[in-house]
């Protein structure tokens, strides 16, 4: 007896009519014992790293946001230690103290003019035109909510374009005020 194996023949297969011995490529894939434990570990090495690395990645933003809040508490610290530094010089203090408190060296006179405040409020406020502004209410003569009515319903029914629309007439407002023609 021989111990060889014995020899399989293959057949080829007839395809039938019409049909073409063309396959997909994935169909041409086969996968041995190794690859798929190798595709199993590369899955297992993502589920357990991925969520490890959305936590480094939020620990370094935290890190950069706190390097920020570090930077600005240590420009104010600066800031601060230039204000007590200007209060160890004497012409500092001598302004803080005529400014502030009102003091004058002896023999000095000081004058405090009362109600300049109010001499700023007197003056008229007016518009860009020059109009002066009233200080009182005003009634006006126009129906506003009937003028923006017509503007939106000229607007949305129009043929006319956007160079052609002119703003509609208002009876009782006035002409050029406020609209910065």
């Amino acid at each position: 007896m021989s111990s060889q194996k014995p020899r399989v023949r293959r057949v080829p297969v007839v395809l039938p009519e019409g049909a073409t011995a063309e396959q997909p490529w994935y169909r041409s894939m086969r996968f041995s014992g190794f690859s798929l434990l190798m595709l199993a570990i590369i899955v297992l090495f993502v589920v357990v790293l991925a969520p490890s690395l959305r936590t480094l990645i939020q620990q370094q933003e935290q890190i950069t946001q706190q390097e920020r809040a570090v930077a600005a508490q240590k420009a104010d610290v600066a800031q601060k230690k230039k204000d007590v530094a200007r209060w160890d010089d004497p012409a500092y203090i001598e302004a803080q103290a005529r400014d502030r408190l009102l003091y004058v060296y002896p023999g000095e006179e000081s004058y405090l003019v009362m109600g300049a405040e109010n001499a700023k409020a007197s003056r008229t406020p007016t518009t860009a035109s020059g109009t002066p502004v009233s200080s009182t209410v005003q009634t006006p003569k126009v129906d506003w909510v009937q003028s923006m009515l017509a503007s939106v319903l000229q607007s949305g029914l129009t043929t006319e374009t956007k160079q052609e629309l002119v703003a509609p007439e208002v009876p009782g407002a006035a002409t050029g005020a406020g609209t910065g023609k």
